[in-house]
Order: C-alpha cells, then structure tokens, then sequence
C-alpha cells in the first residue's frame, strides 16, 4: 500500500503563513519549484488555479451486484484535483462527497396512505394505495456540491482533491438502491479503495484508470443521505478513511422511520419509508423496471404493520459499528431538525464516545442541514472561528497534518436559543443530572401540575380521546391552562431561573387503553410562558411508542383493554434554555398527524398521574429548577 507522504515544514514567513510540501524530488531541469500548500492561521490557502484544475470521469469496480444481472456493478465518480497533480508529480489527498441524488431522481413517487383501520389481530396497519394525508413527491434537497459547485471551488485551491460519487443504483452508477444496507456501504467503501489502489477503475471508453496523483487519505463530508454514507462507510474501518462529517446523517434507519415500535415518519414527509426513499432515488425507469424485484423486497422487509426492529433494520443499523471506526469524526447537526431526529446524533456520538473516536460535535439551532458557513464560535482563548472555517481546519488536521490544534479546542458547540455560540467541554454536558417531573392531577379532566417533590396524596385517574384524524398537535400543545378533551397537560411553576436540558428526557407513563386493542402514544415537552401569557408555546422535543412494545422494540405483543400498565420510552435527544418567568410543560396525547399513523378516532386513554413522571437531564440537577 502507498504510504501517506510526510511533510515538511520549509519555512515560517512575518505573517505566520506555513509554506508545507513534499520531500523533495529528484533534481530536474529549470527553476520550476515542487508545488506546495500554503497555511496561514491553521488552515490551506487558496493557491491553486480552479480554473486550471483536472476533471475526469471514472467507473470504480464494486464487489456487488445488486441488480442481479450477472456483472459487477460500477459506481460513477466525477474528479475535480490541481492540474499539478498531473504536470508535476504533486499528491493530495481527497475530500470525497456521496450521494444517492446526483441525477434522474423519481420526482413523483406515489406513497401510501397514513389512514388505518382498526385491525384487532394486528393493531393498527396501512392502506395501500391511496397518497398520505401530507401527500405528494418527495421534495428533498439535491446536494448542492457538483462539479463545478461548491465543494470543489473551495477545496481544489487549497491543495485538494475532490470526489463527487453516485451511489449505487443511482445516477450514472450500476445497480439497484437499498436504502442504507451494506451494499450501499460496500458500493462507498469501492471508492476509498480505488483511490488507494484496492479497486479497479475505468474510464468511459473502458480503459482502466488508477489514481495515482493522491496521498490515499480520504475525508467524506456530507448532508442528510450524503452524511449518512461516510457513517456507513467509517464503520468498515476501511484504510484510507482518515475523517468524516456527516452533516444531519442517518446513524440508525429506525430510529429514521421508527420509534419504540411505532411507524414515524421525518418531518414533513407523511407516509414516506425505505421503499419510497429507494423508488426516489432509482429514478422512475429503474424503480419500476430492473429494481422492480428488490425494491418489492424492501417493502415486505421493512413492515409497516408492527414497526418491530427486525433483521431488515438491524442491517440499516450502524451504532454498534462505531467499534470499527478509524476514522475521526466531526458531527453536525441542527437541534431543530424533525427530519433526521437527534437522536441520529446523539445515539452515534454515545457510541463514538463508548469507543473513544477522535470527534467533534457542532448543533446549531436550525433545521435539516448545515449551520451556514458563516456562522462564527467564540473560543476561550479569544480567537473564533467560522464554520466553513472550522470545516476546513478539521479537514487540514487529518488530511495534511496541518498542526493548526483544532483537537485542543472545546469539543462542543452549541448554538444557544438567541443564535449565539458557545463551547462545552462535552455533549450532554458533564453538569447534567436526571431529575424527576412527576405528574400531579387533582381532578380527571383540569390540566395537572409538575412538581419535583412528592405528588398529592390523592391518586386521581385522568382520561383523553384520541381524534387523531381531525385535530393538530398545535392545538393540543395550546392553551395549557385550558382542559382538553383529547389531550392531557402538566405545568411547572414560573421559573425562577434559567433551566438548561441538555440530554435525552424519559418519559414514565401509567395508562390503559379503555376501548381498542391498541393506539399511538405521544408525548411533547413545551416552553410556556408564565400562566396567562400570549407567547406561543414552543415545542421543545418530541417522543413516541407503541404500547404493544412495550418491553422491546423487537416485540409486539397484545395490550389488554382496560389495563394499566407501565410505559417508557426517551423523547428526542436536545439542549435547550427554558428562560426564567416560563414554565415546563409536558403534553401527553396519542396521535400525532404530523408524524405517526392516523388511525380512526374514538380511542379512549386513561392515565394515573401519580404514577407518571417524565425524567430530564437538568444541567446543575434539582436545585437548578427552582422549585
């Protein structure tokens, strides 16, 4: 295997800039000197002509064939790299960006419904056919990086080079899509093999083609499927992978399109799963011609009538992967981010902590994507630091060996609730402590209170309807103060200081479902403000189960009309500041139009408040509440 090339320092110029290159190479005619990088406060300067810059076409040779077709497929790679590369010998290593959404995407796949009927043999299960109530094509966002774009324009000045792939059974890419399996992972692994020169490529006429103007030294980078392929890749412990950062990534296709047993879907995309994603990204001929087959698998493996874990998931599943990690990993995501749900950060981090990766975590307060190049951190010793700029600086430390101490930095980066950044030592934070909210009801249909002490003596029994089909979760988050018939709620006290979660909250619920074999069940953590306030509520994080897994994710098993059992389950990973003057809220209902299954309304559920409590990891512990 070639080995990295070292570097050396040549020299230190007033301005701090470090000039770093190859060792030398044999004598040659002429005054020409080698090319180099050039490093100013940390980070690779843009010294190389983009204008000037290789692009090339390759197909690398994969060990799979996923479309059963007799051949091995071959994946599509576009390369953009410094044309010294080429004229001068010069090595770099690569910034390499994955996706299943280059090209010829199926804009208009028809999803199934989200309406159910009441099956009792099997709980609640889909319809086919019909459109879901939130409908239509899947609208998601093409990776933005394409040759030219922007990934290259800003790396291949800087020393550079950088891969822009179609995942398998994508694009210009043999094969069929599997939605996240290990072919997919295998189909990103040829990549990194190739350019190390594991793999066999070839140019469009056939011709086989190495990559012999790089180091071997691989970063991957990505956002939303584009991020999840460098955490499926990074737990082959391919060589070669010298760092990733996945941006709003996938680290667990459950925990995507299932939680504790219920079908959930992400964010704003109502009745999409595996098949559909698939079905996107094959493109319309290759979903309903030669993929026909194995996408027809996916649909049957992935079960949307349990939602149980099964082996179709655990294949999709990449934490316990993370003891195979090589490669560093810088995690991105927002803490908004209903689409790829935090606990797809958190649960990876905890793993890549379990096994002490090298990592770095950055949350921002938006949605699905990335913070925005610009947005800058403070650090301790008084410097700061975009993100672009961070990005960069991770990528130079791993890829160039830059000595620019990024890994001395804070490891975490959080984005507070007034869009201003701060460092911690860790995520959750070190300082967080699990204190117990429980529920506290003096009358079965009065919103109950939230205490941290003892509950009221008395063990009043509360009850809602499930009208699932008809109401949102915005009108059963509102009016706190207010009953509701198809909702139940808790309130803290006004605050009297700043309260920090940082972490996953529990959810500890005794209830009985008094009327059918089985119902969603949906808890949301709300910012109030004090009673009698106007201030909408903000949804603060979200949690769902299904009572018939009640003891595993991986089984189902029958509730029993009328009775009270016992249910927990964590609600979605977050860091927020509840401000002082607002209260803590907890709503407790059962369909959520936004996300579950919509089952027919009239389900009755009946909760005991005295038994109830929802744990939440409060940085500074109880005394940090206040009450």
């Amino acid at each position: 295997m070639r080995r990295p090339r070292r570097l050396v320092l040549l020299s230190t110029t007033l301005t701090g800039a470090l000039i770093l290159t190859a060792p030398a190479a044999p004598a040659i005619a002429g005054p020409t000197p080698p090319p180099t990088i050039v490093v100013s406060d940390g980070m690779t300067q843009p010294v190389f002509s983009l204008a000037d810059a290789i692009e090339q076409r390759v197909f690398v040779q994969t060990p799979l064939d996923t479309d059963h077709d007799g051949r091995l497929d071959r994946v599509a790679i576009d390369i953009s790299r410094p044309a010294e590369t080429a004229t001068q010998g010069f090595k770099v290593p690569v910034i390499f960006e994955h996706s299943p959404y280059r090209k010829d995407t199926w804009g208009d796949v028809p999803y199934p419904s989200v309406l159910v009927d009441e099956l009792p043999q099997n709980g609640l299960t889909g319809r086919d056919g019909a459109r879901s109530a939130g409908g239509g094509e899947i609208r998601r966002a093409v990776a933005k990086a394409n040759l030219p774009g922007s990934l290259d324009d800003y790396y291949v000045p800087r020393g550079y080079a950088v891969v822009l792939g179609q995942s398998i059974g994508t694009g210009d890419s043999d094969g069929c899509p599997t939605s996240g399996d290990r072919a997919e992972t295998l189909g990103t692994k040829a990549v990194i093999d190739w350019l190390n020169g594991r793999a066999r490529g070839f140019d469009a006429n056939g011709a086989p083609v190495t990559a012999d103007w790089t180091t071997g030294s691989v970063g991957m980078t990505g956002v939303s499927y584009n991020g999840t392929l460098p955490n499926m890749v990074a737990t082959t412990g391919v060589k070669g992978l010298k760092t990733i950062i996945p941006v709003s990534a996938i680290s667990s296709w459950y925990d995507y399109y299932r939680a504790n047993g219920l079908v959930v879907a992400p964010g704003t995309y109502q009745g999409e799963d595996t098949d559909i994603l698939a079905q996107y990204t094959a493109g319309q001929a290759r979903a309903e011609g030669t993929c026909a087959d194995e996408i027809a698998e996916i649909t049957r493996e992935q079960d949307r009538v349990t939602g149980d874990y099964s082996r179709f998931w655990a294949e999709r599943d990449y934490l316990d992967g993370a003891r195979d990690v090589k490669a560093s990993v810088f995690v991105v995501h927002g803490l908004n981010d209903w689409n790829v749900k935090t606990e797809n950060f958190a649960g990876w981090w905890d793993q890549l902590a379990r096994y002490d990766v090298p990592r770095k975590i950055w949350l921002h307060q938006g949605g699905h994507g990335g913070p925005g190049s610009g947005a800058t951190v403070p650090l301790p010793d008084g410097r700061s630091w975009t993100y672009k700029q961070t990005e960069n600086r991770w990528f130079d430390y791993w890829l160039w060996q830059v000595p620019n101490g990024i890994m001395d930095e804070p490891t975490a980066v959080v984005q507070r609730e007034n869009r201003s950044y701060t460092t911690y030592a860790n995520w959750p934070d070190p300082g967080a402590r699990e204190v117990d909210l429980r529920f506290a009801a003096t009358s079965p249909t009065a919103p109950g209170a939230l205490t941290s002490g003892k509950p009221p003596k008395g063990k009043v029994e509360q009850s809602f309807v499930d009208e699932g089909r008809t109401i949102m979760p915005t009108d059963l988050v509102a009016q706190p103060d207010t009953a509701n018939p198809n909702r139940l709620v808790y309130t803290s006290p006004v605050l009297s200081q700043d309260v920090r979660l940082s972490g996953r909250p529990e959810m500890r619920l005794r209830m009985a479902i008094d009327n059918k074999p089985d119902a969603n069940l949906t808890t949301y953590l709300v910012d109030y403000g004090p009673a009698g306030s106007t201030a909408a509520p903000v949804v603060v994080t979200r949690g769902w189960t299904d009572p018939q897994n009640r003891k595993d994710d991986d089984r189902t098993e029958k509730v029993k009309q009328g009775k009270l059992y016992d249910y927990r389950w964590t609600l979605e990973p977050k860091d927020y500041i509840f401000a002082a003057g607002h209260r803590i809220g907890v709503v407790v209902f059962s369909t959520d139009q936004e996300y579950t299954l919509l089952p027919l309304g009239g389900t009755r559920l009946r909760v005991a408040p005295h038994d109830s409590e929802l744990r939440i990891p409060v940085v500074g512990g109880r005394s940090a509440l206040g009450f």
